[in-house]
């Protein structure tokens, strides 16, 4: 049961992180960034945020900006628009994420500990 469980947490959190990143290309670049390309921009920025995570969470502070950097910088590269854009893209992404997992949790469906944005 816990690889199934596995499963479905990884599952919702790639949905959660797409839904999220879509929305924020949408509003900040006023474009259709594709869910595909949404959906690809949220894995590989989960990869860089946990490869990151493995070197330097440890230092206070300093550890978790420069995985927000990482993953701020894997919008940049996959979106047209700059560093601006990418931070804005990114907070969007952010609110939208908190947004679905609190409707999640409230019904009931999960706990408020998914993943697919940072620190949501």
């Amino acid at each position: 049961m816990a690889v199934v469980d596995s499963i479905l947490i990884f599952v919702l959190s790639l949905l959660v992180g797409t839904i999220g990143i879509l929305a924020g290309v949408r509003l900040v670049l006023d474009r259709d960034a594709g869910f595909s390309n949404a959906a690809v921009t949220a894995l590989i920025g989960a990869v860089a945020w946990a490869i990151t995570s493995f070197f330097v969470a440890w230092i206070p502070i300093l550890g978790v900006l420069l995985m927000l950097v990482v993953w701020v910088g894997v919008i940049n590269w996959r979106y047209p628009g700059g560093w601006g854009a990418a931070v804005a893209i990114g907070f969007v992404a952010w609110i939208v994420a908190v947004a679905i997992v609190y409707l999640f949790a409230a019904i009931g469906f999960v706990t408020p500990d998914a993943l697919g944005i940072p620190g949501v």
